[in-house]
């Protein structure tokens, strides 16, 4: 099969945006830091607008990112790789750590040995829950309202997940399926073949959820505390991700044999439980 590139978007940038010294920083690490950073300033302007003392939104940067880290890697290793990374003492260290056995499981040597090679494989069901338990913990320690903490990194969520989806465009991964729309991607990293760009679509998707929050919680600020903008942020985001899965590959060959994908499967609690925070935040204003 003949492909004319001209008609579709050929892709295939540098994984690494810059050096600092020695340092290289990609693209997809940049991103999740942007994305955390601008989530940080969006919560701590919440927190100020409701006259939170700032020696509780301290902590809660700390407690965010070490649940999203920590939740979206055992996410990935759990749900999508459990035969690899449950099947040894060697797949279990690199779940928790950022590093690679080599073929012999030594720890030395440049090909043979183990390398640093960062958290390859983050799920977001995953990172939502760990956000989710991280969260509890932070409300045990400052005894702030749970319904107003989830409030608050629900209006802001969209800013983070937009951002981790553009790292996922720049690492060429998380790819859609074949097609001849005009707006495909030819990820060279991948293949020669034009595909869905799945992550674009997510990433616009949740920036509308961040505008929309954003002035939902203007026009409503009595709604925060109530669960509402926690439930609306959950239905969004994981009905979008289940009616997205059907542009995208398979992550992993076994969820071929599965009438729906993980991701689909994995979106329908969430959505459930965002739906009844929306319908318990309703009566609780009523």
């Amino acid at each position: 099969m003949m492909i004319d590139l001209l008609n579709y978007i050929v892709w295939q940038p540098d994984l690494e945006a810059f050096h600092l010294g020695s340092i290289s920083v990609r693209w997809y690490g940049l991103m999740w830091i942007i994305g955390l950073a601008l989530a940080y300033l969006v919560v701590r302007r919440l927190y100020n607008e409701q006259g939170i003392k700032d020696e509780l939104f301290d902590p809660l940067f700390i407690y965010c990112f070490l649940g999203i880290l920590i939740g979206a890697r055992l996410g990935h290793c759990i749900f999508y790789e459990p035969d690899y990374f449950l099947a040894s003492g060697k797949g279990i260290v690199e779940m928790l750590l950022p590093i690679r056995f080599g073929n012999d499981g030594s720890w030395l040597g440049e090909t043979c040995g183990f390398f640093v090679i960062g958290y390859a494989g983050l799920a977001s069901h995953g990172g939502t829950l760990g956000l989710m338990i991280a969260l509890w913990l932070y409300v045990r320690k400052t005894k702030l309202s749970i319904w107003t903490v989830l409030d608050n990194i629900a209006i802001a969520t969209g800013t983070t997940a937009c951002f981790i989806r553009l790292g996922n465009l720049m690492n060429s991964e998380i790819i859609g399926k074949i097609t001849d729309v005009p707006w495909a991607f030819i990820f060279e990293r991948v293949d020669a073949v034009p595909r869905h760009p799945g992550q674009l679509y997510e990433a616009i998707a949740y920036a509308i959820l961040f505008i929309v929050m954003w002035v939902l919680h203007k026009k409503m600020p009595e709604k925060i505390g109530t669960g509402w903008y926690f439930g609306f942020c959950l239905t969004y985001i994981f009905t979008f991700r289940f009616f997205i899965e059907y542009t995208k590959e398979i992550q992993e060959a076994f969820e071929a044999s599965l009438p729906l994908d993980m991701g689909q499967i994995l979106s329908i609690p969430f959505i459930i439980l965002g739906v009844y925070c929306m319908i318990k935040a309703k009566k609780k204003t009523a």
